[in-house]
């Protein structure tokens, strides 16, 4: 058997050989976590993002990224690896990353509407309710959301029941029975034919302001 004749028989035993019993890789265990938080988006990325890949990855991100930033790198996953996460999971992930690894605040208003979207379109549904209550009955006409018209805004009103709480139940007898005297002396009409819930409506928003 000449030399390349011996060389071919060799590599042919070998690749055999290979086909016969694959090559087997043992990976060294995960020793990288996620950092806790009480944020939802915490266990959510445990659950979604560790099966792709290590937490590692995140810590090697550049520090100091805003919500939109991380918001958008959670987005590329879905978008541009087909990560099997939904738009919300997205919106909670980021919110999660960018509190516990980038420059936002567990405690800022756009991170806890990322992390919370149902509770945040719930209210956005109740505050667009109270906007057409408030210009269906012509309250308006008498009050703003921050500064005195002929009666008080409602932040003044939000304000002086801060605390007290029989503060609903207060600004619903107010708004149903009307009065004068509290604000001063122009009268305010009563509202008897709203339904209790759009009442309840009117003041809760009424005292969020």
């Amino acid at each position: 058997m000449n030399r390349m004749k011996f060389v071919g028989a060799l590599l042919a035993w070998w690749i055999s050989g290979a086909q016969a019993a694959p090559l087997s890789i043992t990976l060294p265990p995960e020793t990288a976590a996620l950092k806790p938080s009480a944020l939802p988006g915490y266990a959510l990325a445990q659950q979604k993002c560790s099966t792709c890949h290590s937490a590692d990855y995140i810590n090697f991100q550049p520090p100091g990224m805003s919500l939109e930033q991380w918001t958008a790198e959670a987005g590329k996953m879905k978008n541009t690896y087909g990560a099997p996460i939904s738009d919300d999971d997205v919106s909670i992930i980021g919110a999660y990353l960018a509190a516990t690894y980038g420059s936002a605040q567990t405690s800022d208003a756009a991170v806890q509407t990322a992390s919370y979207p149902a509770k945040a379109e719930a209210t956005s549904d109740a505050k667009n309710d109270a906007m057409a209550l408030l210009q269906n009955n012509a309250c308006l006409s008498c009050h703003a959301l921050d500064h005195k018209v002929v009666g008080p805004s409602y932040h003044e009103v939000g304000a002086k029941y801060a605390g007290d709480p029989q503060a609903l139940e207060k600004v619903v007898a107010s708004i149903e029975q009307g009065g004068a005297g509290k604000w001063g002396n122009v009268p305010m009409p009563a509202f008897a034919q709203l339904k209790a819930e759009d009442l309840k409506t009117l003041a809760a928003f009424i005292l969020k302001q």
